[in-house]
């Protein structure tokens, strides 16, 4: 990821000196589930803009005087009588208050006794003013802290329900470099007030950690160690404020046993579950999770992926149970799925996180039962690689290869059983890892990719590779991956000529079929050969070496029961390399004739050419003839090798047809 990535220069900048409360979809929810009343003047549709200006002594003592006046005029009167231009009155006045300076003497009105009951009906009207006076950059230090007071006097002794409400809208309504401002200047109110509710707790926790992930997922994830000391945009103390934030709420859960007549302690469970998942895949699927180095002095996205481990064993969760979710989902009756569920609760790529930090970082793997064999942990591991490894993010998709890496490394080659094939994920990662390999834009992850690929075959016992090798090569279309996967091939087949280490899988009947899906043209002989080099190429090498390696009269391959098949594979191939070479070279004699006609180099410049299906770039007339001539040195060399596989074959047949003959006459002299 680059810094214009990171710095993200789409992101608007708000003025909060003009903070509007708009009414949202969170708050709405909210409004209606927790009853709570709005009264009819200062409903959340409505815009109250903050006065910005600047007001002389005497209209400081008018916002005083105001605002004493509505609460003397409101005191003993029940909430109902209230009316609406008391409502207005007030929040125009107290907003005037902390705009010009006066938090300390507001604070005094409020603390005082007699007006309690005004504070417990009205004070979540403060809590916007008085977040857009705490936010701001230039702003006293004493003015501050009256204003924190302020919040803090109103939490304690104000209607939760209504406070709720409030502080879901300032925190929804931040954007830009005030989303973390505002969260962890509401985090700790926002505790005291949902630890103070006895109705709909659970629902209201659940709520108010969906908007905070909601609104850090808009931040972008430090990707340096230099963006992560930074921290501009406050995301790493969000999340370290987070876990704080969360605790004394999964303390509640884990101090209570879980059963079905508990139905608050499982509603609370399920809504800190839906977090701790939504915070594996944002930020911790996204971050870079190093261990501490010398370089690295703190990382506290790591330590936030820690707390989220320690919170899900702390509510009853089982780490094993939840690595092998998806290999039991898999087992299931679509009967048996509830969709709904199995999806939100536990989703793919929050599990494929929960992998990454437990198999590569080893957060939380001393919690995890060290019984499992490689065998198991790479079968279960495969759906959660696939699903890291299927994402386009150069920081997911990285976590997948290196998940992938570490499960194999655990595994001896040679040791892995074929019949794990027989599982779907087994054979369906290396096809995703081969678009790795081919299609991904960022060059040390193509040969990561490609260096896995290898382990991956290397694993496998000898029946396993045989199956693997057919299905690989049926399933892949890229010629470079046919020529490797035909190179690994010749290796296994080489592996097993030499003494002792005889196998049925590479010598004799069983090679025969793969041999003829192996050495064939995919079109005959109207194959395009550029586009099938790495292909063609490997398939010649390994004819040729089991032309010389495996005599006639030992005939192990089988190569020798029937040359039909060799004739069948290098008589078209003769006939394209003809009918390539002729086009090639017709190419080139126009271009040098072209040449010689054009005069200026605007003229050369509009030349286009297609070679092996792909229309390369306007190049001037010199270049398209290096290219064509390249094409031809190709044809040479596929050429070359095809003559010295027929002298090879002819050697053979000629020494073996003497060696008969010489039989023949023996056995008339016997």
């Amino acid at each position: 990821m680059d810094e214009k990535t990171y710095n993200m220069p789409g992101y608007p900048k708000v003025l909060h000196s003009n903070i509007a409360y708009s009414c949202n979809t969170v708050t709405a929810i909210l409004s209606y589930v927790l009853k709570v009343r709005l009264p009819k003047g200062v409903v959340r549709s409505c815009v109250v803009k903050l006065p910005v200006l600047s007001v002389s002594r005497k209209q400081q003592q008018m916002a005083l005087e105001k605002l004493e006046g509505v609460i003397e005029r409101c005191r003993g009167l029940p909430e109902k009588e209230f009316k609406e231009e008391d409502h207005i009155i007030f929040q125009s006045a107290s907003c005037q208050c902390l705009e010009e300076g006066q938090a300390t003497k507001l604070l005094e009105i409020l603390q005082d006794e007699k007006n309690k009951d005004f504070v417990i009906c009205m004070g979540w009207n403060f809590v916007g003013p008085i977040v857009s006076c705490a936010l701001k950059d230039q702003q006293e230090t004493e003015h501050k802290e009256s204003c924190l007071k302020i919040l803090n006097h109103v939490v304690q002794i104000s209607n939760p329900k209504e406070l709720l409400v409030g502080l879901f809208e300032q925190i929804e309504e931040a954007v830009g470099k005030y989303i973390a401002k505002t969260i962890l200047l509401l985090l700790q109110p926002l505790q005291r007030v949902l630890l103070k509710m006895e109705h709909k707790k659970a629902y209201s926790v659940g709520l108010s950690l969906a908007t905070i992930h909601s609104q850090l997922s808009k931040l972008p994830v430090p990707y340096s160690n230099e963006q992560r000391k930074q921290d501009e945009y406050g995301l790493c103390k969000c999340c370290t404020a987070v876990t704080s934030f969360i605790k004394p709420f999964v303390d509640e859960v884990s101090h209570t046993t879980e059963s079905e007549g508990n139905p608050f302690r499982n509603e609370l469970k399920d809504e800190l579950l839906k977090f701790c998942m939504k915070s594996l895949q944002y930020p911790l699927l996204t971050a870079q999770l190093r261990p501490l180095t010398e370089e690295i002095e703190d990382n506290s996205l790591r330590t936030f992926a820690a707390e989220i481990v320690v919170y899900l064993l702390a509510m009853g969760e089982s780490l094993p149970v939840l690595m092998a979710h998806q290999l039991l989902l898999s087992r299931k009756t679509l009967q048996e799925i509830d969709p709904l569920k199995e999806d939100v609760k536990y989703p793919t790529d929050s599990l494929a996180s929960l992998a990454y930090l437990l198999f590569v970082q080893h957060i939380g793997i001393d919690q995890f039962p060290a019984i499992y064999s490689p065998g198991y942990l790479l079968l279960f591991n495969m759906e959660y690689i696939a699903a890291l490894i299927s994402k386009t993010e150069e920081s997911i998709l990285s976590k997948g290869l290196e998940l992938f890496e570490h499960c194999l490394l655990t595994i001896e080659d040679n040791h892995l059983s074929h019949k794990y094939l027989e599982m779907k994920r087994i054979l369906s990662v290396p096809q995703d890892l081969v678009k790795v390999m081919t299609l991904c834009p960022i060059e040390h992850l193509r040969k990561w990719s490609l260096k896995i690929f290898q382990q991956y075959i290397d694993k496998f016992d000898p029946e396993g590779k045989y199956k693997l090798f057919r299905c690989l090569f049926k399933t892949s279309q890229h010629a470079g991956v046919q020529g490797y996967v035909i190179q690994n091939l010749k290796n296994q087949i080489d592996l097993a000529l030499k003494p002792g280490n005889e196998n049925v899988w590479f010598s004799g009947p069983q090679l025969i079929p793969l041999l003829h899906s192996i050495l064939s043209l995919p079109e005959g002989a109207e194959t395009d050969l550029l586009q099938n080099s790495d292909r063609i190429m490997a398939s010649l090498n390994l004819l040729r070496y089991l032309v010389i390696r495996d005599n006639e009269w030992e005939n192990q391959t089988g190569l020798w029961t029937n040359l039909f098949w060799i004739d069948s594979f290098l008589k078209p191939l003769r006939t394209a390399l003809n009918m390539s070479r002729a086009h090639y070279e017709a190419e080139m004699r126009n271009k040098r004739e072209n040449q010689k006609i054009k005069d200026t180099a605007e003229c050369e410049t509009q030349c286009s050419l297609t070679v092996g299906g792909k229309k390369l770039p306007k190049m001037t007339t010199a270049m398209q003839l290096e290219v064509l001539q390249s094409a031809i040195y190709t044809f040479d060399v596929m050429e070359s090798v095809q003559a010295r596989i027929e002298e090879l074959v002819e050697a053979k047949m000629k020494s073996r047809a003497e060696e008969k003959n010489v039989a023949s006459d023996a056995s008339l002299f016997i």
